[in-house]
């Protein structure tokens, strides 16, 4: 894959997933997603990554081939979006799907970076000396992954002020990148090496930055130029790095968006794509049932015409008058209950709030004020009842519509993330608690759009044991706790009470806002 052709990469592979889920080839549908994902990571859509990598998961049995890819691909989307702790849990279920040491080297590797990450020296050293001292990594085919560990552990050495172990390891590390030619991994070690001298040697310092600046322009790897000219400014390089900086960082947002909103895009317009070619194979399977049921109709009503016919008469009149029977308590039942709800909700808020316009000068900006939050009080109310008498399907397409729903709320300035809902066993949910969730997460999805002004949203469900768990969060401007009961959030707490489950909400001005569900399978 050349940088210039991701677009075409990513289409492809997407193409070949589609291809390959037709035919129920797994171990291909999930080496497609993975490749999809790594080209999402190289352009830094790390949530879109993740969202892709989730997609594999149904696809994937214990001790799979890619179990250990996919999981690795998770650690390194969290690492990258300082999600340290889920990194490292990753990196952990990689470990337990390698089947040999040499395999295992990679996720022990980068659970040893995040540890430098979050200045736990101790523990990355302990790691990079057991990859180290063992035997396989003297193997000339792994000689990469040698150079690499010299390299990280003499950083962590250096980061812990053990700066002469630090600097023999680094520089070994760096003679044998450099002999081996290579490339990419001579940027680390420059980058190290210039960090260890920005303190003692600037002028090695700069040296070690701009010999890393100038292989990084070269592979196109634009985190590590800008890693660069961060040192070249920090020894006090003059502006034009500065300047360098701002335009190169300015430069890479702006393709990284373009390239998050073409990968949505892509996976959008396949997923479309799909839906019609199915729709299109049900419609042609329907027209040949039909043709099919016409041919025994004609069959049957030759053999006993007269007979079938008196008898269709018969139990089309017995069917007709119990269906007309039950149509009509069903409505009579509905209309009772709305009725009730009307009453109950509306009635009285309708009264007084048309006393209040006919009582009150709506010239007056605090009167007309008033009048607004009132007649917006009644729409929520009104919209409300509306969605609790609409259906909600609980049979085998509930996940995919409860999906679909949730999704319909990313938009251009909010990106809706879901996790793990394919891992809850829906059919193991009686029916009342399909539609609580369902309701509740509607009307969470309905309040951040109406009051959050959220970009980012994440839904994660987890089973354990005999539990259900549902969390929240988004990025919004989030509320006082003492309102909590506005916005409907009183409404959702009773939903989950019903069935004996429970609902918590974290949440501060300018802070998001967090609500965690609970309930017993």
């Amino acid at each position: 894959m050349e940088k210039k052709n991701f677009n075409t990469a990513f289409y492809n592979f997407n193409k070949s997933k589609i291809i390959f889920e037709r035919v129920k080839d797994s171990g291909n549908v999930v080496f497609n997603l993975i490749q999809m994902a790594s080209i999402q990571q190289v352009n830094g859509d790390y949530y879109g990554s993740k969202e892709t990598l989730t997609e594999a998961l149904p696809y994937i049995k214990k001790k799979d081939v890619y179990s250990a890819s996919v999981n690795n691909s998770f650690g390194i989307a969290d690492k990258e979006l300082s999600i340290y702790n889920d990194a490292i849990h990753y990196y952990k279920e990689a470990i337990k799907e390698c089947t040999d040491s040499v395999s295992r080297q990679g996720p022990l590797n980068n659970i040893a970076v995040v540890y430098i990450h979050q200045k736990k020296y101790d523990n990355a050293i302990r790691i990079l000396e057991t990859i180290v001292d063992s035997e396989t990594l003297d193997n000339q085919s792994l000689i990469n992954n040698k150079a690499r560990v010299l390299d990280n552990l003499g950083y962590a050495y250096f980061k812990k002020d053990i700066p002469e172990k630090g600097l023999i390891l680094m520089t070994e590390s760096f003679k044998l990148r450099n002999k081996i030619n290579d490339t990419y991994g001579a940027i680390e070690s420059n980058l190290h090496l210039a960090e260890y001298y920005s303190k003692t040697d600037t002028g090695k310092s700069n040296n070690y930055a701009i010999n890393a600046y100038k292989i990084a322009t070269k592979c196109n790897s634009i985190d590590e130029r800008l890693k660069s000219l961060a040192i070249l400014i920090a020894n006090g390089s003059g502006t034009k790095y500065a300047k360098k900086y701002l335009t190169l960082n300015d430069s890479i947002i702006k393709i990284r968006n373009n390239y998050k909103n073409k990968f949505a895009k892509i996976k959008y317009d396949s997923k479309k794509e799909k839906d019609e070619n199915q729709k299109l194979r049900l419609e042609k399977a329907e027209n040949l049932l039909a043709l099919q049921e016409v041919k025994y109709q004609r069959i049957f009503f030759i053999i006993g015409i007269i007979s079938l016919f008196c008898l269709m008469a018969y139990l089309k009149k017995r069917y007709e008058n119990r269906n007309r029977i039950e149509k009509i308590k069903t409505a009579y039942d509905t209309e009772t209950r709305i009725a009730k709800d009307i009453h109950d909700e509306l009635a009285n808020d309708v009264f007084h709030t048309i006393t209040y316009a006919q009582t009150q000068s709506l010239t007056s900006g605090n009167n007309k004020e008033t009048l607004l939050q009132n007649l917006d009080h009644i729409y929520s109310r009104v919209r409300g009842i509306s969605r609790e008498n609409s259906n909600v399907d609980t049979g085998p397409n509930y996940a995919a519509n409860l999906k679909e729903m949730l999704s319909n709320y990313n938009s251009s300035n909010t990106n809706v993330i879901i996790t793990n809902i394919e891992k809850i066993n829906w059919e193991n949910l009686d029916d009342e608690k399909k539609v609580t969730i369902h309701r509740v997460l509607q009307e969470l999805m309905v309040n951040m759009k109406k009051h959050s002004e959220a970009s980012l949203v994440a839904i994660k469900f987890d089973s354990k044991s005999n539990l259900v768990s549902i969390n929240y969060s988004d990025n919004g401007k989030g509320c006082e706790k003492s309102k909590i009961i506005q916005n409907g959030l009183q409404n959702m707490e009773n939903r989950i009470l019903a069935i004996k489950g429970t609902i918590t909400f974290d949440t501060e001005p300018d802070k998001g806002f967090k609500a965690q569900i609970t309930m017993p399978k």
